[in-house]
């Protein structure tokens, strides 16, 4: 070999040797975690779990319980928790209001009685005019407690309204009902090309023999938007003036929603502003004295006028174990009354534990019962349901 080419394999060596070792790694590689994503056993019910037959909670709808599989990632993730979710218990009916054509699409106190609005009450009377459905407090009570096991028979109340329907083309039915005293307040519905609603007074006979509507009294209240089948569907009393709520107020199809404002003789008097909330808007409880309300807020998977790209509120607060699995939304909405507009209370909504992941059950009717919670009930999807939730811990 040349003294070049053992020149050449001398350097190659040594360079060889005086080559550093490589820098061990400061961290240890990524690889493959585990997220579980936790879930409050006590917004679910115990498989297998009931109540004593005829109790409400003996009917309440079992809530399937969601596929929670542990989610791999290579990331460090934080995902928020589960928002709560309310148990629904369900009182078991009787008599007429025990049926699907019942469709209740209001109710509210007349003093301890609880009056129901089915939409068409000319389905349970003789007359024209029809009847509105009444329900002690104390039946109420005694049931919920589980002291009666019988099922509730709310009884008819007649109502008196000589002329209404026939000033109202393209009537479609009564939608909420408030009371101040005997003073009585309804809205109903009508399709006229477009949607209309209107606002009616009258009295109630201080012991429920009768409820009477002034057909002079009627005073129409314009859409908001031009989806068919939605008007002013709650109704509020604030002092000396009536607050009506447009069904849909959702970003995109209402884009500056307001609450209409009424005199004691359901004279237009202002507009508030109304807060953008996606979905339906169905009824509301009455104010109480810190000016505060609940509402209903629902969607149903066929109603695609109302679907919304984002919801606002289950970013904020987050979604129940059943509301994550379905489209479906069931929840009451709390608000905050004041001389410069409504807003939102800022309170977490109360999320309904869903009965069917397909399918919403259409609560149209919401009062407060005392300091226990809220009393509920449907239109005819899925049947007539009346129902209690109880108010947030």
């Amino acid at each position: 070999m040349s003294r070049l080419g053992i020149l050449v394999i001398i350097g190659l060596v040594l360079a060889a040797c005086l080559r550093p070792a490589s820098t061990p790694p400061t961290s240890p590689p990524v690889t493959s975690t585990t997220l579980t994503i936790p879930l409050d056993s006590a917004t679910l019910p115990p498989a297998g779990s009931g109540a004593p037959a005829g109790s409400p909670l003996a009917n309440v709808d079992p809530v399937p319980t969601p596929s929670l599989e542990p989610t791999p990632t290579s990331l460090p993730t934080t995902l928020p928790s589960l928002a709560p979710e309310h148990p629904v218990s369900l009182f078991p009916l009787a008599g007429p209001i025990n049926t699907s054509q019942t469709e209740i699409s209001g109710m509210d106190w007349h003093q301890d009685t609880l009056i129901l609005v089915p939409q068409y009450p000319s389905r349970f009377s003789d007359s024209d005019q029809g009847a509105l459905f009444a329900l002690d407090k104390a039946e109420i009570l005694a049931s919920l407690s589980g002291e009666s096991l019988a099922p509730l028979e709310p009884r008819p109340v007649p109502l008196v309204a000589p002329g209404l329907v026939e000033r109202i083309p393209g009537f479609e039915g009564f939608e909420a009902i408030a009371f101040e005293g005997d003073r009585v307040y309804m809205t109903i519905e009508a399709r006229q090309g477009q949607m209309v609603g209107y606002l009616v007074t009258g009295y109630a006979d201080p012991d429920l023999g009768w409820i009477s509507l002034d057909a002079t009294s009627l005073t129409p209240i314009q859409p908001q938007t031009a989806i068919s089948n939605l008007s002013d569907e709650a109704l509020l009393i604030i002092g000396n003036r009536l607050v009506t709520l447009y069904e849909a107020n959702g970003a995109a199809v209402n884009p500056a929603p307001v609450a209409h404002l009424f005199d004691a003789s359901t004279q237009p008097r202002d507009q508030l502003s109304f807060p953008n909330i996606e979905f339906r808007l169905t009824d509301a409880t009455r104010v109480d004295d810190s000016g505060r309300f609940w509402a209903i807020n629902t969607f149903y998977t066929g109603d695609t006028s109302l679907s919304a790209g984002l919801d606002p509120l289950a970013l904020e607060y987050g979604e129940g174990a059943t509301h994550s699995q379905t489209e479906v939304v069931e929840r009451l909405v709390e608000f905050q009354f004041s001389e410069q507009g409504i807003v939102l209370a800022g309170t977490p909504p109360v999320q309904l534990q869903l009965s069917d992941l397909n399918q919403t059950r259409n609560w149209e009717a919401i009062a407060r019962l005392d300091q226990a919670g809220f009393l509920l009930a449907t239109d005819e999807f899925p049947e007539t349901l009346f129902a209690f939730v109880p108010y947030p811990p």
